[in-house]
């Protein structure tokens, strides 16, 4: 059985880089905030987002540069360091601890959470999603990552934003499944744009799914790791010959299809080799394509530099 197969039209690098990072429960907050304020954001999330609607602030990475947040501005900032939101740099305001557990006003200002709200006049509301993002196939979106990324306003965002702010003003039921689903969608359009900008440095396997050679082999092997491919089958699903897609794979990859290939697949076995812990060597190897485990672990050791039964037993101690 396939680690993840689906139509090729649906399976692309980021998607299934992405899969797994969802906002739930708690992990919502909106801080309806007038100055000085200083929210402290210590817990840890690998990923946050952080939108403000009417008003503005600064983003300040504990070791980092502060980073402008303008009305309808969008940052993510990349865990586990903690930062901070305040109204100014230099604020006179004493640090408050915020964070998933930032629920009522006397901790920290939250004005939202789990459809409790407050109409009080404020300057600024402060969205804040934490994301859960961890194992091998979400490290991989982290490492595309700088500590904090910063998106303008105006852009697809916007209109998430629209329906935030008015599911926010409303207790209703299913309320926090909304507002998971609208944070999760901010999020995509937050990292899509980024990566997009015509100023920005987005991994190499961003720009190569645009490609209409690398980007259809990007697919297929994404669509099913474990199918038996080869350059030639790559090609072949491309319409072009074996030495065109070579080429043109590395000089936008770096590597060759089926070096990319094998780092995939070790990627995939290194998270199934800590969910599954009932499973064999054998068994995660057949799942990635390896009919013969001692082949697997050759190829596991050469990318990683352990043994599969060593990774398994440092990463699960």
């Amino acid at each position: 059985m396939p680690v993840y197969s689906s139509t090729l039209g649906m399976v692309d690098v980021f998607a299934d880089l992405i899969r797994g990072v969802r906002a739930h429960g708690s992990l919502f907050g909106s801080s309806m905030l007038t100055p000085p304020w200083s929210l402290h954001f210590a817990d840890g999330a690998p990923l946050t987002l952080c939108t403000v609607l009417g008003g503005a602030g600064w983003i300040v990475p504990e070791h980092g540069v502060p980073v402008p947040l303008r009305d309808r501005d969008t940052v993510v900032v990349r865990g586990p360091e903690p930062f901070s939101f305040v109204d100014e740099v230099g604020t006179r305001a004493d640090p408050v601890a915020c964070g998933q557990h930032c629920a009522v006003p006397g901790q920290g200002g939250t004005r939202h959470r789990r459809g409790w709200h407050d109409t009080g006049d404020a300057d600024v509301a402060l969205i804040v999603g934490a994301y859960p993002a961890r194992g091998e196939i979400n490290g991989r979106l982290l490492e595309a990552l700088p500590g904090v990324l910063r998106v303008d306003g105006g852009g697809t965002g916007d209109g998430v934003l629209d329906h935030l702010a008015e599911e926010v003003a409303i207790d209703r039921p299913g309320q926090q499944v909304v507002l998971d689903r609208l944070l999760d969608w901010m999020l995509v359009c937050t990292l899509r744009e980024w990566f997009d900008r015509p100023d920005g440095r987005p991994p190499a396997w961003w720009a190569a799914q645009h490609d209409p050679v690398v980007g259809v082999a990007l697919r297929r092997m994404h669509a099913d790791p474990a199918a038996p491919w080869t350059v030639a089958t790559l090609a072949g699903g491309a319409g072009v010959a074996r030495a065109t897609l070579a080429k043109r794979f590395a000089e936008l990859m770096g590597e060759p299809p089926l070096t990319y290939l094998t780092r995939w697949r070790m990627t995939l076995a290194a998270e199934l080799l800590v969910e599954r812990a009932s499973a064999t060597i054998a068994d995660i190897a057949r799942t990635v394509g390896y009919s013969d485990p001692f082949g697997f672990s050759a190829a596991f050791k050469r990318v990683r530099g352990v043994n599969p039964s060593e990774f398994r037993r440092q990463a699960t101690g």
